[in-house]
């Protein structure tokens, strides 16, 4: 049976003309509102700015200047969506490309600045959307060559969009600062809709026939040879290897589909605008190929120790044990998997529940794809390289739901992109060794996306549904060309810009809280030490014990709160002191001396009772009770024992509930291991498990100045633990800590796959 099934539709095409008319319908879809989506976001930051004091000589040039834009926005919005429409009237020629007979002008001031910045922010978003850009660039070429036309401008590129921005505001007198705003909100904007736009229309001019070298002139692919055909470790030149050695390419474009300067995936000659990737030196070629080699070793000794364990049936065993019995091709194996691709992914979501049951799953599924081919099962088996690619995708999918937090909703959508990974570890092994390769990008950016997301959010639940539509949409689309991988990532990446964004500033919100629980608490702590220190003194009358034990310890830990309070705080203390005298006073009826010094102190606890909530007649009210209570000498005296204030709300217990044994003494830790973990920086990420088993990467975001504690975060910014390296150091010394977590998910697989099969291995 020929693997040549899948993939059938490229040779077809649309009518050039239809695509141009559904990629103006995208983009005019997508964009055709930006300006009247940025007046909004620049209105809020000139109120926070004006809250704020800054920029108060133009506040009143840039409102009014705002108001009329907002006059005109309907105006704006319709001159802006004519201007994207003529990029493509451009691109097919209807209006005259060349500006030769166009006369020459004076450029003036407004138009000069404009121009500038629209300069600036193109070099800004070709930068950012290099790699997809080219792809539509190189669909586009194959659309003017259908259509049989000189290469004309990209219509829904950075300049045609920038300078379709530029020619709507260009005629508006607009103060400098407000300029300044409506471009960088325009870029954002952009920023947030273009990833989108670029992968649909990356994708529908490839699922339409238009994919990179895919030119009128192009020659069919000749009929590939597979690794089993042409002996183990040769090298095609136009696909790759299987999976067994990396090409021995002196570049890197195996990574992106195993295809060759000269080749493509879907066949023929590659477009001229393909990035050139730097060339891989021999000492690369030679680690990826040692790095591949030890890893098929760890997985045969492994899977021999389950056969000879029988921790498998041998009905789901590799069969080349069984029987003699032909292997199958990779092309065929690959054509199975390409026609079972598109069904529901149940078996694999099932199977996903339970560590190591995937390899079986996708054993069986093979099976019975391969038997509605006619490939019998009953005489065919499985290579040992597809017993690896297999295993290896298993292996990798089962770390993945083991060591990150991946809810329910987010199996299903693995589950779908397992087939399709199985056929990339088919064809192009490096996605197992090679850091860039755009599968392995793909599965870090969903991960990301997924990884502690519950959907509470609407902005969590938007980044849920982006990944699910990518993955559905690799199941569509990938036909062994893995540059719909790199697309999809282009698409996600950049919405994952956004959620980077607020991770960062999660991680900064955890630690001020944290910090200013510390600083509470530290405060409390100092404020019931200078209490119990007064309370010590001689007894005291009732109404000043009470006064210290209450407004006066609340005022100090407020005191002590602010920065640089020292004077106030000296102050708060000696207010303390004082009225310790002035119930001395009291005690010895030395009456006039009593009443000069309440009159002294008067400001200091009317201004005491206010830091408790009092308002000023409340205040003043208080001041007229203990005024009373002073100026009876007889009054019953006493100690008042001071009551702890409520603590502060302190996640740490709960923390040190889950992650250290009751009663554990940290007094009992190794001290060679704390004094490693006192050399842990912020932006180091840890791999720590909890008391009842569960694993979590966490990164150290910040450490106290104040208690030397270190606050783990999750990937999603939120606190895991604040915990002492004494307490770190005990983790680490139950085997519940390890250092060196890797921060994208794939290489944090990979890490955890090897050391499965270490352990497996070791253990028989």
């Amino acid at each position: 049976m020929s693997g040549h099934l899948h993939g059938v539709a490229q040779g077809t095409r649309t009518d050039p003309l239809r695509m141009l008319e559904e990629i103006k319908r995208l983009a005019l879809e997508h964009l055709g509102g930006l300006p009247g989506t940025l007046y909004g976001p620049i209105e809020d930051a000139m109120k926070v700015d004006s809250l704020k004091g800054d920029g108060k000589n133009h506040q009143y040039e840039e409102q009014a200047a705002l108001w009329v834009l907002r006059q005109h926005q309907a105006t704006h919005v319709m001159a802006f969506r004519q201007q994207v429409a003529k990029g493509f009237d451009e691109f097919r020629a209807l209006r005259i490309r060349s500006g030769g007979e166009v006369p020459m002008r004076l450029v003036d001031e407004n138009q000069l600045e404009f121009d500038l910045a629209g300069e600036r922010l193109t070099e800004s978003l070709c930068g950012r959307y290099a790699r997809p850009l080219d792809m539509v660039q190189g669909r586009l070429l194959a659309v003017s060559e259908a259509m049989h036309l000189a290469p004309g401008p990209n219509p829904i590129g950075p300049q045609r969009l920038v300078a379709a921005f530029v020619e709507t505001f260009v005629d508006a007198q607009l103060p400098e600062p407000l300029r300044a705003r409506l471009f960088r909100q325009y870029e954002y904007e952009l920023a947030r809709l273009l990833g989108d736009l670029y992968g649909r229309v990356n994708t529908l001019l490839s699922s339409n026939g238009y994919g990179v070298g895919m030119g009128p002139s192009l020659s069919p692919k000749p009929p590939r040879e597979t690794v089993r055909e042409r002996g183990y470790g040769d090298f095609d030149p136009n696909h790759g290897t299987g999976f067994g050695e990396p090409a021995p390419s002196a570049n890197a474009y195996g990574a992106y589909g195993g295809a060759s300067p000269g080749s493509a995936p879907n066949g023929g000659h590659a477009a001229q605008h393909e990035p050139q990737r730097p060339p891989m030196s021999p000492s690369d070629i030679a680690a990826m190929a040692s790095e591949l080699a030890d890893l098929r070793s760890q997985l045969h000794a492994w899977r021999e120790g389950l056969m000879r364990s029988d921790a498998v049936p041998h009905a789901h065993a590799p069969q080349r044990t069984m029987a003699p019995r032909r292997e199958l091709r990779i092309d065929e194996v690959v054509s199975v998997a390409s026609l079972l691709q598109a069904e529901p992914p149940d078996a694999f979501a099932r199977a996903l529940a339970v560590s190591g049951r995937l390899g079986e799953s996708i054993r069986d599924h093979l099976h019975d794809g391969a038997r509605r081919l006619g490939l019998n099962p009953d005489q065919t088996c499985f290579s040992a390289e597809e017993d690896d690619a297999i295993d290896l995708v298993a292996l990798l999918f089962d770390s993945l739901f083991r060591n990150h937090a991946l809810q329910d909703r987010a199996r299903r959508l693995y589950a779908r992109l397992v087939l399709p990974y199985v056929k990339v570890a088919l064809t192009d092994n490096e996605v197992f060794v090679k850091r860039e390769h755009p599968a392995r990008r793909l599965l870090d950016a969903i991960t990301e996306a997924c990884e502690g997301n519950d959907g509470e959010t609407p902005q969590d639940r938007e980044l849920l549904d982006r990944a699910t539509e990518i993955s559905q949409r690799i199941v569509a689309d990938y036909n062994e060309d893995v540059a719909v991988f790199e697309m999809a990532h282009a698409e996600l990446d950049a919405m994952l810009s956004q959620q980077r964004r607020r991770v960062e500033l999660q991680e900064q919100r955890a630690a001020k809280a944290t910090y200013g629980r510390e600083r509470l608490g530290a405060a409390r702590s100092q404020a019931d030490s200078a209490l119990r220190e007064r309370l010590a003194e001689p007894p005291l009358t009732q109404a000043v014990a009470d006064f210290l034990a209450m407004p006066w310890r609340h005022h100090l830990v407020q005191t002590l709160l602010r920065e640089g309070g020292e004077a106030r705080r000296d102050e708060a203390l000696s207010l303390g002191d004082a009225l310790i005298e002035a119930d001395r006073l009291a005690a010895e009826q030395r009456g006039r001396e009593l009443a000069d010094r309440l009159i002294a102190l008067q400001p200091l606890i009317v201004q005491c009772l206010a830091s408790s909530g009092l308002d000023d007649s409340a205040a003043q009210h208080g001041m007229a009770g203990l005024v009373r209570a002073l100026a009876t000498p007889d009054s019953a005296r006493r100690t008042r024992p001071a009551s702890p204030l409520p603590a502060a709300e302190d996640e740490a217990v709960e923390e040190t509930r889950r992650y250290l044994p009751p009663g554990k003494d940290v007094s009992q830790h190794d001290p060679v291991l704390a004094e490693r973990m006192r050399g842990l920086d912020p932006g180091d990420w840890l791999r720590l498990t909890d008391l009842q088993g569960e694993q979590i990467a966490a990164k150290v975001a910040w450490v106290s100045p104040l208690t030397s504690r270190y606050l783990l975060v999750n990937r999603r910014g939120l606190r895991v633990f604040a915990a002492s390296p004494e307490e770190l150091a005990i983790l680490a010394g139950e085997g519940r800590l390890s250092i060196g977590a890797e921060r994208n998910a794939f290489d944090e697989a990979m890490r955890q796959v090897r050391r499965h099969l270490d352990r497996a291995v070791g253990h028989r």
